[in-house]
């Protein structure tokens, strides 16, 4: 099982701290505060945030495609 790490993380919600914080719903400050390999409480809501985001980026695509 690959452990996901806070560097990877940041980059997958956005590259900066403050994307991250929005992407999950939390705080700048609690996304400095994790560690560097995250527990899998924290990897969980990096996956199901970055899935929202691939989800909305899509969204008008397939609008258009279906008018």
């Amino acid at each position: 099982m690959k452990h996901t790490t806070k560097t990877e993380a940041i980059a997958m919600l956005g590259g900066s701290v403050k994307s991250a914080a929005m992407a999950i719903g939390c705080t700048v400050q609690a996304v400095h505060k994790w560690p560097d390999v995250l527990s899998p409480r924290i990897a969980d809501r990096v996956i199901a945030a970055k899935t929202r985001l691939k989800d909305q980026k899509a969204t008008p695509r397939r609008q258009a495609e279906r008018a």
